[in-house]
């Protein structure tokens, strides 16, 4: 069976129907918490950014496969994001939301607000429903008008968009002012938006986003991003993040082509091979992807989302090169480790968060929570769906 039959089997066959079994009927949204023992959590909180991310799934699975009951899975992420999700008085998208759909964590951070925009410029594409777009344009403007300070994008904001300690996307035992991680993906959201508005000031923040990425965030001299900042863009810890790499490479690839700017497509398209060849000598041992080194220290745990967007990116590389045939053979690889190691063999599990990197599991991480949700690995198996490069 060729890999993309494979791929697709994995997305109709079993992720669809796990999310599904999430749905929350009664209070909205789909259920936060799934522990490692398979027990769901039915008044866990629901985070925001989870249930965006369904959203998002929900909205490609149906563009991808044209299943009508996907659009009815979409619809009610939507419904759920927006009654509860949105912040009506002071606007924004909150944290986090109580099972109920109250209000949990109201702190806004540009990162949620990005997740959502991308959800909902999807979701537009698959519906079109109106009131969709113009709530990601809403937040696109309340990114733009109040998340922002001379040098870019701020990141944590109280419930009123005065600044906070950014703790929630900061880690290793430090706090950053801004981060590669973020600015990836509000990237990744308003190329989503321009996809389906080609609204003319979304395609002039992508470009100014693009200068970012090529003067601030990527480190020529290692050819690699940096990942944690100061306010000024100044680095702040030796990281080398292999996963946001593979993940970058792509995704500024896609915000390429959406964009169709020849002269960006040269200058970021060296950048991308830069990134993409540099993960592969340095992360990748074969079969799969090392999670991140510190001060040249590799964690070689290997992480679910890391490796979906490990397959997605060597095929975006083998894609934009042929004759880096190495690429594709690293991307079959990675799919037969997550095959045999990743992909939970349980009845009613999905993908374990991570194991190590002899593929034995790491127990007691949960199968789903705020961050572990169907985005990275559902993509990666409608990315090589859409892609169409197949391998035997």
């Amino acid at each position: 069976m060729g890999m993309i039959r494979e791929v697709k089997d994995e997305l109709v066959n079993h992720m669809i129907p796990f999310w599904s079994s999430l749905r929350d009927e009664r209070y909205g949204g789909y259920y936060g918490l799934m522990d490692y023992d398979l027990t769901i959590h039915e008044k866990a909180v629901k985070g925001c950014i989870l249930n965006s991310r369904i959203l998002w799934f929900y909205a490609n699975a149906y563009l991808t496969l044209k299943d009508t009951a996907l659009l009815d899975e979409a619809r009610h992420a939507y419904e759920f994001l927006r009654d509860y999700g949105i912040d009506r008085e002071q606007g924004g998208v909150y944290w986090s939301l109580q099972y109920d759909g109250t209000p949990e964590d109201t702190t806004k951070h540009t990162y949620n607000q990005a997740f959502a925009i991308y959800a909902l410029a999807s979701y537009y594409d698959a519906s079109r429903d109106a009131e969709a777009l113009a709530l990601a344009r809403e937040l696109f403007h309340v990114i733009e008008n109040r998340c922002m300070d001379e040098n870019g994008y701020k990141e944590a904001f109280d419930r009123a968009f005065l600044p906070v300690e950014n703790d929630k996307l900061s880690e290793n035992g430090i706090i950053a002012e801004k981060t590669m991680n973020t600015l990836l993906h509000v990237f990744e959201a308003y190329t989503e938006l321009y996809r389906v508005a080609k609204d003319a000031f979304v395609k002039k923040r992508l470009m100014w986003i693009l200068d970012v990425f090529e003067t601030k965030i990527y480190n020529p001299m290692l050819e690699r991003q940096e990942v944690f900042f100061d306010a000024q863009y100044n680095s702040l810890l030796d990281l080398h993040s292999y996963g946001h790499d593979i993940e970058t490479a792509w995704l500024l690839d896609r915000g390429l082509d959406v964009l169709g700017d020849e002269g960006y497509k040269e200058r970021i398209g060296k950048i991308i091979d830069k990134l993409t060849v540099c993960v592969y000598r340095t992360a990748f041992n074969g079969h799969s992807l090392a999670n991140e080194a510190e001060n040249g220290v590799v964690d070689a745990k290997r992480v679910w989302w890391v490796q979906a967007e490990t397959i997605v990116g060597f095929v975006n590389g083998y894609q934009r090169d042929q004759t880096q045939e190495q690429y594709l053979a690293a991307a079959q690889a990675e799919w037969e480790f997550v095959k045999q190691y990743l992909i939970d063999k349980r009845d009613g599990s999905e993908w374990l968060w991570a194991i190590n990197e002899d593929g034995s599991p790491i127990e007691n991480l949960p199968i789903v929570e705020p961050w572990k949700c169907p985005y990275h690995n559902g993509r990666m198996c409608m990315e090589i769906i859409r892609r169409g490069i197949d391998v035997a």
